[in-house]
C-alpha cells in the first residue's frame, strides 16, 4: 500500500528549529528530514512532542530555523498548508463543533454544492460506522465514536497529510486499537504523536524526542530501544 508514495510527496524538513514561547524554550535546534509513510513520535510528556507536530499545519510557529511542509512554508503559506494537513487532536471535544455527526461532517464539505453534500456526508458516516448515529447528538456518542467522527470530519477534506496527536490516549483499549488500524491504515502519510509504543513499532520510522531535542530517529525498533534505555 506505501511503495507508491515518494519521498518528496511526504517530505518533512526542519532545520535548525527552534520555539520559545514567554521565555520557555519548547524545542531547540531540531534537524529533521522525514519520508515515510507512517511516522511515530515519542518521548515523554513535556519532551516537545506535541509542539513538533503543531509546527506541520501552522498551529504553532517556530521562532528560529526554517520548516518546510511537502514543499510549504507553514508561515508563508498558512492557509494552503492547512488545506492539505489534517490536525487530530487527542480530544475530540477540541474538534467537533456541531450539534450532530451529520452537520459536523457537512461543515467539513462546506464548500460542496449541497445535493452533493448530503450524499457524501452519508457515504462517509457509512464508511466510518456511524450512519445510524448520523443526528443523534454529538454529545450522546460514545468516546470512541467521538474520536471517529472527529476523524471522519477531518478524512472528508481528503487531506494529503494526517497529524495526529495522541489519539489514543483518552480511550479504552478496543477503541484504541480501532483508530490505530484506522490511523495505519489510510492512503496518506500520517504523522503520530503516541504513548502506544506497540503502535509506534508499526510505523516505518520514529522520532524519539527529549528536553525539547531530537534524541534519536530512525527505524522504529532502534529508536524505542533508545526511548526505553533513556527512561531505565
Amino acid at each position: 500500500m506505501h511503495d507508491d508514495r515518494t519521498a518528496v510527496d511526504t517530505a518533512i524538513v526542519c532545520d535548525a528549529v527552534g520555539v520559545e514561547v514567554d521565555g520557555a524554550v519548547l524545542l531547540q535546534d531540531v534537524d529533521l528530514r522525514l519520508s515515510a509513510a507512517r511516522t511515530a513520535v515519542i518521548g515523554a510528556n513535556g519532551s516537545g512532542k506535541s509542539t513538533f507536530v503543531r509546527l506541520l499545519n501552522g498551529l504553532r510557529s517556530s521562532t528560529s530555523g526554517t520548516v518546510r511542509v511537502q514543499g510549504l512554508d507553514p508561515k508563508r503559506d498558512a492557509a494552503r498548508l492547512r488545506r492539505r494537513v489534517g490536525f487530530v487532536f487527542t480530544n475530540p471535544e477540541a474538534q467537533i463543533l456541531m450539534p450532530t455527526p451529520a452537520e459536523d461532517v457537512a461543515l467539513s464539505l462546506r464548500e460542496l454544492p449541497a445535493a452533493q453534500r448530503s450524499a457524501r456526508v452519508a457515504e462517509i458516516l457509512e464508511r466510518y460506522g456511524l450512519a445510524d448515529r448520523a443526528e443523534v447528538p454529538a454529545s450522546a456518542l460514545s468516546g470512541g465514536q467521538r474520536q471517529l467522527l472527529a476523524i471522519a470530519s477531518v478524512l472528508a477534506t481528503e487531506p494529503q497529510l494526517v497529524v495526529a496527536d495522541e489519539p489514543t490516549t483518552l480511550l479504552d483499549l478496543r477503541n484504541a486499537r480501532l483508530i490505530g488500524e484506522l490511523l495505519l491504515g489510510l492512503d496518506v502519510p500520517v504523522v503520530l504523536v503516541t504513548h502506544d509504543l506497540d503502535l509506534a513499532a508499526r510505523c516505518d520510522e520514529a522520532v524519539l524526542f527529549e528536553d525539547g531535542r531530537v534524541r534519536a530517529v530512525g527505524a522504529p525498533d532502534d529508536v524505542i530501544a533508545e526511548y526505553r534505555r533513556s527512561c531505565a
